[in-house]
């Protein structure tokens, strides 16, 4: 699993250094790669090569794509970050890109990574046809906005210090966790020509792995140290955040994380070795420890 997730990485990050090598030099490219490669695990496009291994997908163009992603989630980090949100001064055991930068420019260099994963997919080195592309970036730019990580973040600043239901607490973290880990399931699929049942199902999953990470992250915060976790840790609590940790309590956030990856296994199985590869992905999410 750690070699796996760890060549993803890699190639994922060789082809973001020769994307931004061929673009023209500006003031933000220090504060760019700094919240790009910041380190990472590239869980979403491990997730996204595993969907890609069920259905037959060429790599290097998941690869492409998985770029793309890992571009969304690092704007998304690096504003989540900021004092006006969660306001964490740690990101990956170094100073988050605010701190080293200052907010402004990491408000900038967070909304320049959100325009260079839509640069990626409509690149001509992505070698997929125009109509493809243009339903990929629909399919991202829903994730990423007000129906997605944006609309989830809302929410999970809103419900601070609230009681919240579950029904809610799920909604929040489908949008800000979710739904990028829902494009992840469904880009390989629409690669692949299937049909919307099928593309419906697989976001629905990805709904599901999401959720499942965002438990795990949560299990983290409430257990970790800062050295073992590489960011300030016990926050949600202090912070008063809403999560099925603090509605659950953690044994039963645990059974509940558990009983979710049963479920996702289950709707899986029918794909037999195909799916063994996916199946170690969420065994790793549910049991990492940072």
């Amino acid at each position: 699993m750690k070699n796996s997730l760890n060549k993803i990485a890699k190639d994922t990050n060789i082809y973001l250094k020769k994307y931004l090598k061929n673009q023209k030099k500006s003031n933000l490219f220090n504060p760019i790669n700094y919240g790009l490669f910041s380190g990472g695990k590239k869980i979403r496009s491990k997730i996204l090569i595993d969907i890609g291994t069920i259905f037959n997908v060429n790599y290097n163009t998941l690869i492409k794509i998985g770029a793309a992603v890992e571009c969304i989630h690092a704007y998304s980090l690096i504003h989540d970050d900021l004092p006006c949100m969660d306001n964490d001064m740690i990101r990956r055991g170094k100073p988050s890109t605010h701190v080293k930068f200052g907010e402004a420019t990491a408000v900038l260099a967070g909304n320049s990574l959100f325009t260079l994963a839509f640069e990626i997919l409509s690149d001509k080195k992505l070698n997929v046809n125009d109509k493809t592309k243009v339903e990929l970036i629909k399919r991202l730019s829903e994730c990423s906005g007000h129906t997605g990580i944006a609309g989830g973040q809302f929410l999970d600043l809103n419900f601070e210090k609230k009681k919240v239901p579950i029904k809610k607490i799920i909604e929040m973290q489908s949008k800000k966790t979710g739904r990028l880990f829902g494009f992840c399931c469904i880009a390989p699929v629409i690669i692949a020509k299937k049909e919307n049942k099928m593309i419906k199902k697989f976001e629905n999953i990805g709904s599901k792995i999401g959720l499942l990470f965002q438990i795990a992250d949560d299990l983290i915060d409430h257990r970790g140290n800062l050295k073992r976790v590489g960011k300030k840790t016990k926050k949600d609590h202090k912070q008063g955040k809403a999560t099925l940790i603090s509605l659950l309590g953690y044994k039963n956030a645990v059974i509940y994380g558990n009983k979710l990856r049963f479920k996702i296994q289950r709707e899986l199985t029918k794909y037999g070795k195909k799916y063994n590869s996916l199946n170690k992905t969420l065994e790793y999410i549910l049991h990492r420890n940072k």
